[in-house]
């Protein structure tokens, strides 16, 4: 098999250009142009958890996944990559205790049980 054929396989795994280029000891360069005269696809042309083929509709954003379900399972097994950047540090207003508010930068409380008590009094059952 050809250093040509290696590429094409390999992309078709969906290994990434630099990925290739490693395992075959050629220049990353030559991955690119194999793979462009071929009309491989680019990763993100492809569902990032079940690998199928991606249809992009013009205009619009590219797809990364191929179904909600696809979607769905790679969140589900790959937490670590989530990139929460919204997290705020806030402190009560009932308790006086700190704590984390993600996505929320304006709640004024802990729990329920501290808005409850701020709103209706000591004890509301």
């Amino acid at each position: 098999m050809n250093t040509k054929e290696e590429i094409i396989k390999l992309r078709n795994q969906s290994k990434s250009y630099k990925e290739i280029a490693n395992i075959l000891n050629v220049p990353v360069g030559t991955v690119k142009s194999v793979c462009h005269r071929n009309n491989n696809y680019e990763p993100n042309d492809r569902c990032l958890f079940c690998g199928s083929l991606l249809v992009h509709i013009e205009g619009k954003k590219k797809k990364k996944f191929c179904s909600d379900e696809c979607r769905h399972n790679h969140w589900r097994y790959n937490r670590n990559l989530l990139n929460k950047k919204a997290n705020y540090s806030i402190t009560c207003s009932c308790c006086g205790k700190t704590f984390i508010s993600y996505g929320n930068k304006k709640r004024k409380y802990c729990s329920r049980e501290c808005y409850l008590k701020s709103r209706y009094g000591e004890s509301h059952e």
